[in-house]
């Protein structure tokens, strides 16, 4: 099959973009507003953009009445925002904590999730410096700074969409996900198995991504590859390793005079 979105109809019985890509990482994203209210919401349309330095991006819909959400609001406002990683553990927060509710209301409070203060992230609420709370049983957080947004335009009422990217400065992993090194997608959930073990509640130790329609995806196995042939540079490019590329293209300077980065094959004339 094939159709022009907004043009044709594909006769289908729901529409089938958001299940073409899938599946999409959740932006779990807490702000904290002018006047010190906590916000906590999840966006399916979030990711990385790049690692060195590292950057995020969300983009939240208009509300059906074509005003922004309360987390733009006070990402913009502020200036900073959190991201959380939502496990199958955390599924029914996630859930009510996407529920649109007034301004002001704290959603931690009524999906009974604790907080935990980030720990660079601070907003002047009335000249007092009060920090950005973070879900405190999500096993991987973000701490972020604005960097700006950029505004689609759409169908009303909610089609009009605001991407916000921000800079991380700051990333909290919970040593108990790491095995050799690395962050374990099998262990970034076992930590609230663990806790809740004694009441019985047996839930699957991973991650949760959004898919289409009301689907979501749990992640439990993954796989490796490589690219063959590729340089260095290149490689720690793929794996985003920050220290690594850095090593490269310093070795890379003293030994052939090319500067990279910011004079990218910019040769040395002496």
């Amino acid at each position: 099959m094939f159709y022009r979105p907004g043009k044709d109809d594909h006769g289908l019985p729901h529409d089938p973009f958001k299940a073409c890509v899938v599946p999409r990482p959740i932006g779990w994203i807490s702000t904290l507003s002018p006047s010190g209210h906590a916000n906590l919401a999840p966006y399916s349309q979030f990711n990385n953009l790049t690692f060195d330095p590292p950057y995020v991006m969300f983009s939240a819909n208009q509300t059906p009445t074509a005003q922004q959400k309360d987390t733009v609001k006070n990402t913009e406002a502020t200036g900073k925002f959190c991201w959380n990683l939502a496990t199958y553990d955390l599924r029914k927060a996630v859930n009510i904590t996407a529920e649109q509710t007034e301004y002001g209301i704290d959603e931690f409070e009524r999906a009974g999730l604790a907080k935990v203060d980030s720990r660079i992230s601070e907003v002047d609420v009335q000249g007092e410096k009060r920090k950005v709370p973070m879900v405190r049983d999500s096993p991987v957080r973000f701490e972020c700074e604005h960097y700006t947004t950029l505004r689609l335009p759409g169908n009303p009422p909610v089609g009009s969409v605001d991407v916000v990217i921000g800079r991380v400065v700051g990333i909290h992993i919970d040593e108990r996900v790491l095995t050799d090194g690395k962050i374990d997608i099998q262990k970034t959930g076992e930590l609230l198995f663990v806790r809740f073990l004694r009441y019985d509640i047996l839930t699957p130790p991973v991650p949760i991504a959004r898919c289409g329609y009301y689907e979501y995806a749990i992640i439990r196995d993954v796989f490796e590859m490589t690219v063959p042939g590729l340089s260095e540079d290149v490689m720690a490019g793929l794996e985003g390793n920050s220290k690594k590329m850095q090593a490269v293209l310093g070795k890379d300077k003293e030994e052939n005079g090319v500067m990279r980065g910011e004079d990218a094959e910019v040769e040395r004339k002496d």
